[in-house]
């Protein structure tokens, strides 16, 4: 009986098995592999998908070591590969530019890859070569502190569907025509953008992350987007030169995207919004959209309140609600305009699906103390509303909670949860 071996049954079993098995594990650990057996030598080599990330590089703390030992194995690796490569992935602080990530973008531009993520370190960023706009089979790709500069002749990844930018150097004219000319893009991130004026023009696009400093955002032919976020880090110079403009900002920002199913606004969305003729009452209504995160809202400047106002007014699905207040004046601050509310806010209005509400960063001012006596009049199905008060005078406190006490709740479930500081 010893002379008979038990069967290999994993080794005897298809190609394919054996690489879903080789990419649950670290890129370094599927090449050792090879040390299994005679069959195991080059099971490593025809796996499609390379993924080069924190964990299989060597801990030391001399950055140019790693460095030198990251590029040794990359390269070797590409070297003895067969065969296709549908996903490459390199994410690693230790890499820094180098003459080898061309070697390495021109042997995938000739494999068939699909999928394209290059998150470098610190250091130069690096300008990809005219090589890569040949990757005619791209469907996602990544690229972090990278240089873009399309060729004349490029016209486009067609098969793009997921697009995210983060620190890269690009043209307002390139970057516009990048996005133009991807049309089966769905999703799209650009972060780190500088004094950018951008229109986006994707009519396929599902997915809208934008943050970095906007001098102005356009949303041309997105009729599928349904998620969107937005950070704008507007500087004093841009907001004046946007504030001369005649056009309405919120009507050509979110004017043409009716399946909006979930909007957040960070850092100066809704001041961005405000900019701009008078707002108005809107043409468009959101009947798909069920999630408002809004964030750092001056419930100082009327239009900024105009701006929450009309969106989760003409949104009669909305069902969660986030907002978050930057006011700068205490809570017993006379405020002008009161009679704003009776204006735009008329006794009839009814937010008929709202259930979730949570106001963090309220200082007690009497605009956001009506916006909320608001909200608890006109929402009859409402469970739950949070408010987490940004003052930590407990006089200050007590105060916004009485004068919570005293509103009327449209909805007999409703729940008020006044979260104090300590």
């Amino acid at each position: 009986m010893g002379d008979f071996l038990d069967p290999d049954l994993i080794s005897d079993l298809p190609q394919s098995i054996i690489e879903t098995i080789l990419i649950q594990l670290p890129i370094r650990d599927a090449v050792r592999t090879s040390i299994l057996s005679r069959k195991w030598r080059y099971k490593w080599s025809t796996i499609t998908q390379l993924v080069f990330d924190e964990k299989c590089y060597p801990t030391c703390n001399d950055r140019e070591l790693v460095h030198k030992s990251v590029v040794e194995f990359i390269t070797r690796l590409l070297f003895l590969h067969q065969g296709p490569i549908h996903k490459f992935h390199i994410v690693n602080a230790s890499l820094a530019s180098c003459p080898a990530i061309n070697q390495w973008i021109l042997f995938l531009s000739r494999n068939d890859i699909k999928d394209f993520n290059l998150e470098l370190g610190e250091g130069d960023f690096f300008r990809m070569p005219s090589c890569f706009f040949g990757c005619e089979k791209l469907t996602r790709l990544e690229l972090s502190r990278c240089e873009l500069y399309p060729p004349a002749s490029f016209k486009g990844f067609s098969c793009l569907k997921s697009l995210n930018l983060h620190q890269v150097l690009i043209s307002p004219e390139a970057i516009e025509s990048l996005i133009s000319s991807c049309p089966l893009l769905e999703s799209l991130s650009l972060s780190y953008f500088d004094c950018l004026a951008l229109t986006v023009c994707a009519p396929n696009l599902k997915y809208l992350c934008l943050e970095g400093e906007f001098t102005e955002i356009c949303l041309v032919d997105t009729p599928l987007l349904v998620e969107l976020s937005v950070a704008m880090y507007m500087t004093d110079d841009v907001a004046e030169h946007m504030e001369q403009s005649s056009t309405c900002n919120f009507v050509k920002f979110l004017g043409g995207v009716p399946n909006l199913e979930r909007l957040v606004g960070l850092i100066d969305f809704t001041k961005y919004l405000s900019i701009g003729n008078d707002l108005g009452h809107l043409a468009i209504t959101y009947n798909y959209l069920e999630t408002i995160e809004m964030y750092q809202v001056s419930f100082e400047d009327m239009k900024e309140i105009l701006v929450v106002l009309r969106l989760i007014t003409s949104s009669p699905n909305l069902k969660e609600l986030h907002i978050s207040g930057s006011s700068n004046i205490s809570a017993g601050t006379y405020a002008a305009g009161m009679e704003f509310w009776e204006k735009e806010c008329p006794s009839d209005s009814i937010l008929s699906q709202l259930k979730l509400v949570k106001l963090t960063e309220m200082s007690g001012v009497p605009h956001e103390i009506e916006f909320i006596k608001f909200l608890l009049g006109c929402s009859p199905v409402l469970e739950t509303m949070s408010i987490i008060p940004s003052m930590y005078d407990m006089e200050c406190q007590l105060k916004m909670l009485v004068e919570l006490m005293k509103f009327r709740r449209a909805s007999s479930k409703a729940e008020v949860y006044f979260i104090r500081g300590d």
